[in-house]
């Protein structure tokens, strides 16, 4: 049996995966402490949120770590010259020991690459060579055209947002509402709670790329004029849907791909149902839409596999 360990340290989550032969067999994630009334992290936190927690996810992991083949690593945010974060060296140094200890090989991937390869994986594509990717997150709004380039991905920006992002949408909406932060999955529920119909939503899209900030402001305004926090939730929730719809028919409109949603605003229910049932498109299971070390492992466990 070939395994591998993958650990992953996003600006939210610290996360450690074991993948044996090709199934991830244990994906651990610990998040990252967020202060009462707070909408994110500095990176000074986030490194000292990932150093506490380290020690207690290795805890976590069942599997005989001595036995595995490889370590992986994500060591930045994109596939991309320049692309870097502080929190990403938490995982660095504690790959880089693992595989000096064990004598082991070391592979470095991108954080968005994992994401990409963990939804590919838990939705059961295709193995595509080229489909369009949405990587929706807190931190990212971008719909990417991919492309197989040997064991990781070549992605271009397809689109993006210009300012904020859906995930920061929908944190800063919550926290309005009172919601602790990440607030995706009680956001949700919430917006199911509406009985109101809604107004009509002008979105602002140009091509591919969009913008979202204005629609803060108008979630602020809703609340001032006393509309019930779930009016609030399920608008948001529909600017959302309507921006990423417009962006996707624009995309298509161009060259028609498959369509693969990752990142942790993708495990959002009300979205997964429309855009499966009008694109067919793939989503990643929950588990591996938020910010995970699965994908990292499983590009891993290829590298070990065919030897790259």
């Amino acid at each position: 049996m070939t395994s591998v360990l993958g650990i992953d340290t996003s600006n939210y989550t610290t996360s450690l995966s074991v993948c044996a032969d090709g199934e991830i067999t244990e994906n651990i994630k610990i998040p990252l402490k967020v202060k009462k009334g707070g909408v994110g992290l500095r990176q000074s936190d986030a490194v000292f949120e990932h150093t506490v927690n380290m020690p207690e996810a290795f805890k976590l992991i069942k599997s005989d770590l001595s036995k595995i083949s490889a370590v992986g690593v994500s060591t930045r945010p994109r596939s991309v010259e320049g692309s870097y974060m502080p929190c990403f060296l938490c995982g660095i140094s504690t790959a880089t020991a693992v595989s000096k200890s064990l004598n082991i090989p070391l592979y470095e991937n991108s954080h968005q690459d994992g994401h990409i390869k963990a939804a590919v994986y838990s939705s059961k594509m295709p193995e595509y060579e080229r489909f369009y990717a949405y990587h929706l997150s807190g931190g990212t709004l971008e719909l990417l055209k991919a492309e197989r380039d040997g064991r990781n991905y070549k992605c271009d920006i397809k689109g993006k947002t210009l300012d904020i992002t859906s995930g920061q949408l929908i944190d800063r909406a919550g926290v309005m509402l009172g919601l602790d932060f990440p607030c995706g999955a009680e956001f949700e529920k919430l917006s199911y709670k509406n009985t109101e119909k809604l107004p009509k939503i002008n979105v602002c899209v140009n091509g591919c790329d969009c913008n979202l900030s204005g629609f803060q402001n108008k979630t602020e305004q809703l609340k001032k004029d006393g509309r019930s926090d779930a009016f609030i939730a399920a608008y948001v929730l529909e600017v959302i849907k309507q921006t990423i719809d417009k962006m996707t028919v624009n995309a298509l409109e161009d060259e028609k791909l498959p369509v693969l949603f990752s990142g942790g605003v993708s495990s959002n229910g009300y979205l997964k149902s429309y855009f499966k049932d009008k694109y067919g498109a793939y989503f990643a299971e929950p588990a591996f839409s938020s910010d995970n070390a699965a994908g990292t492992a499983l590009l891993t466990y290829e590298k070990v596999l065919y030897d790259v």
